[in-house]
């Protein structure tokens, strides 16, 4: 787990009286970069509408760019604008040094995507991101017929890509590390040989990601079959078009936890009922700790309850969330059971660990396991949360702030990874920003 970094912290005050707000969150991280990639291996020019800036979207952004792919921004009412000059499918550039920074979606989908070129490409990112693992993904795009391997033989980045194309039309992958994994096979297969069948191998986890990559997939024209745990992408080329993109549903989270947790009602504008992404389903746990959730067509209501309820969850399917539950955990009337979240270990930082230390550093109860936590109620005091350069820890953390005096976040900067702006949007809840 990486040091935490307490040099600095930002003050989180108690709520005077429970929030009765309306928030708009950024776009989804998800959507952008995938977007972004799609629209790069499209023939033409795509404008991707309601897009997320940070620094996430930047890596990817950013290396596209080095790759020749012409990309411009700017600033509009809901977002951003990216306006991308699709290749169809290669990339003007032959020999590249790619930096993804802390990005694990720009790591793993450019790894694939940069197997459609023709040179020789360095990609590598932060410190922690070389220890994230991306041995599996290489393993699969060889039997693609690829080159790709591990410089340093770690099966983490930094990754050599001598690009000459995909010819083979068969692979298997792994499912039980990263849905990440299959997304990123599933973007470049159209281009792969004759189209390509990608079989997963073990259990898929954070599943409803890969829904999101289909779902852009077919919206930019592409076919792609779900047969059990294989998956057919006959050959093809994305169509470049103008394409909108979701509010972040793991962003919302943190506004749907807050009305949870302070009793209070949060209207989230955007998102609605038909919201491709998984991290929806938030709100059904919510649900059954005692909120009342109201599902429209455009935006999304949360009433917290007096108390909320202590719950067991598989939490599989929506592991980005976990820190957002753990973090009102010690605030319910019994014991919070979280399962499935063992892949959470290999992200940003080992979460699970993470979230044990610092919530009994503020005085929780927590049983730390392999795959989950046990949290169990407590009355939790002030204190200065590390946050381990993970954007989840301190925003998941400030919703602790609403209840408990004394809560300062150290490295509040982190959160530009997935949303920037999220303190100022997070006056809101005081009816101010």
């Amino acid at each position: 787990m990486s040091q935490p970094q307490l040099d600095d912290a930002i003050a989180i005050t108690p709520l005077i009286s429970p929030p009765q707000v309306t928030v708009r969150v950024p776009g989804s991280k998800s959507f952008t970069n995938r977007a972004l990639l799609i629209a790069a291996l499209a023939r033409g020019r795509s404008v991707l509408r309601g897009a997320l800036r940070s620094d996430d979207t930047r890596a990817m952004a950013g290396a596209l760019r080095a790759l020749g792919i012409a990309i411009a921004e700017q600033d509009e009412d809901g977002g951003t604008r990216f306006t991308v000059a699709g290749q169809g499918g290669t990339f003007p550039v032959a020999e590249a040094d790619i930096d993804i920074e802390a990005s694990g979606t720009a790591a793993r989908f450019l790894t694939a995507a940069l197997t459609l070129g023709n040179g020789r490409y360095t990609l590598d990112g932060t410190a922690r991101m070389r220890q994230r693992p991306i041995e599996p993904l290489l393993e699969a795009l060889g039997q693609l017929g690829a080159t790709a391997y591990s410089r340093d033989a770690t099966g983490c980045p930094p990754v050599i890509v001598e690009a000459h194309g995909l010819p083979g039309e068969h692979c298997r992958v792994r499912g039980d590390l990263s849905s990440q994994y299959l997304s990123a096979l599933l973007m470049v297969a159209p281009y792969a040989g004759g189209g390509a069948t990608i079989e997963v191998v073990g259990e898929l986890v954070s599943r409803p990601y890969i829904g999101v990559t289909m779902a852009i997939m077919r919206d930019f024209g592409a076919t792609v079959i779900e047969d059990g745990a294989r998956y057919l992408v006959p050959p093809g080329c994305y169509a470049a078009r103008e394409y909108a993109i979701e509010p972040d549903a793991s962003s919302a989270s943190y506004f749907f936890a807050a009305a949870a947790l302070t009793g209070g009602t949060v209207r989230v504008e955007g998102l609605g009922r038909d919201a491709v992404q998984g991290d929806i389903a938030f709100l059904d746990i919510l649900e059954r700790m005692g909120c009342a959730v109201e599902r429209g067509d455009a935006a999304i209501t949360v009433r917290g309850p007096q108390q909320l309820a202590g719950i067991e969850v598989d939490m599989r399917a929506i592991p980005d969330v976990g820190q957002t539950l753990a973090a009102i955990a010690p605030f319910a009337s019994g014991p919070v059971i979280m399962h499935g979240l063992g892949i959470t270990r290999h992200h940003e930082t080992d979460r699970l660990a993470a979230v044990t230390t610092e919530l009994r550093r503020l005085g929780g109860e927590v049983e730390e396991r392999p795959d989950g936590l046990t949290i169990h109620p407590a009355t939790l005091h002030g204190g200065t949360v590390a946050t381990y350069d993970d954007h989840r820890m301190a925003m998941s953390f400030a919703l602790i702030g609403l209840r408990v005096p004394g809560i300062r976040i150290a490295d509040p900067g982190c959160v530009a990874k997935t949303f920037p702006d999220f303190f100022e949007r997070f006056k809101l809840l005081y009816g101010t920003a």
